[in-house]
C-alpha cells in the first residue's frame, strides 16, 4: 500500500524515496559511463588532464601516427641525406608496393655535379637487372640524342627516374608511385644543382611539373623548376618524348630533335649568364 501525504494524497516519487532511506541523486552506471566519455562537459578545472580519457581508461595504446605526418617525417629526412645515405635509402626502401617484383631499386647515373639532368620514367626489365638508368633499347636511343648535341652519358649528363624501382610489366607509373618516391628525385636535384632538367616522357613530367596536361601540350615551352637552395636560380625545364615512345613512333623523332636544339639554346644561355654572374678571377 502507498503511503499518503499528511493532506490525504499520494507521495511523491521523489519523498517516497526518502521515506525509505534512498536519495533521488544516484545516478546509473550507464549514466557515470557516458559522463566519463565526454570530459568536455565539465569545468575546465574539473576535466581530467588526459590526452584520449577513453583510451587512457580503457588502457589501450594511443592510435598510430597519421600517414601524412609519416610521409612528412619521411620527406623531412630524405631532404637531409648525402648521396651515400641516398642510395642506401633507395635500396632499402620499402615505402609502395613496386618493391615486391623489384630485383634492385635504381637511384640514377652520370656525374654528381653536371649542368644536364635527364629524367624519365621508370627502369624496365634491363635496368632492373643491371641497376642502372636506360641500358636497352631506349637506353642506346638517349645516347644517340645526348651525341646529337655533343653530349655523353657520365659527362656533364646525369640520368635519372621518376621512381626507382620497376613497374610491373614495365607500365606507366601510377600517380601515387611517383608521389611517394618524389622525394628522392627532389633529392637528387638538390645535390646535383643542374642548369637545365629535361623531362622524358609524360611520367616524368608529372613528376616534376603535376597533372599539368598532355605531353604534346606541354612540348615547346619552357618550365622552370624552383631554386633547391637559399640564394639559388630557379631551373629551365624541357618537355619531349620518352625514347622508348620513339622507338614505336618514328615520325616523332624529329620533334624530339627539335626540343633537343631548344634545350640546348637554353642550357648555352644558363651558362652565360652563370659566367656574368661569376666574380672576376684574382689577377
Amino acid at each position: 500500500m502507498i503511503a499518503n501525504k499528511p493532506s490525504g494524497g499520494p507521495l511523491t516519487r521523489a519523498q517516497l524515496l526518502h521515506e525509505i532511506g534512498l536519495s533521488p541523486q544516484w545516478q546509473l552506471r550507464e549514466q557515470r559511463a557516458v559522463a566519463l566519455a565526454a570530459p568536455a562537459t565539465l569545468p575546465d578545472e574539473r576535466r581530467p588532464a588526459l590526452a584520449n580519457p577513453i583510451t587512457a581508461i580503457a588502457g589501450l595504446a594511443p592510435a598510430p601516427a597519421a600517414p601524412a605526418v609519416m610521409a612528412s617525417a619521411r620527406s623531412q629526412a630524405i631532404a637531409g641525406m648525402s648521396w651515400e645515405q641516398l642510395q642506401h635509402s633507395v635500396a632499402a626502401c620499402r615505402a609502395c608496393t613496386l618493391c615486391q617484383q623489384r630485383r634492385q631499386a635504381v637511384l640514377g647515373v652520370g656525374d654528381l655535379a653536371a649542368d644536364w639532368l635527364f629524367i624519365g620514367e621508370g627502369p624496365g626489365a634491363e635496368e632492373d637487372a643491371r641497376g642502372e638508368p636506360f641500358v636497352g633499347p631506349a637506353g642506346q636511343l638517349l645516347d644517340a640524342m645526348l651525341a646529337a648535341i655533343d653530349l655523353q652519358r657520365g659527362e656533364d649528363v646525369y640520368i635519372a627516374n621518376a621512381v626507382k624501382c620497376r613497374p610491373p610489366n614495365n607500365r606507366t607509373p601510377e600517380a601515387a608511385e611517383i608521389a611517394t618516391c618524389a622525394p628522392y628525385l627532389q633529392r637528387q636535384i638538390a645535390l646535383i644543382q643542374p642548369r637545365l632538367i629535361v623531362l622524358l616522357g609524360r611520367a616524368a613530367a608529372h613528376a616534376l611539373l603535376g597533372e599539368v596536361g598532355s605531353l604534346a601540350s606541354l612540348r615547346g615551352q619552357t618550365f622552370t623548376y624552383p631554386a633547391p637552395q637559399a640564394g639559388g636560380h630557379a631551373i629551365p625545364v624541357v618537355v619531349t618524348y620518352h625514347p622508348a615512345y620513339l622507338l614505336r613512333t618514328l615520325p616523332d623523332k624529329a620533334k624530339a630533335w627539335e626540343d633537343l636544339c631548344r634545350a640546348r639554346r637554353l642550357m648555352r644561355a644558363a651558362q652565360a649568364a652563370a659566367a656574368q654572374a661569376a666574380p672576376p678571377l684574382p689577377a
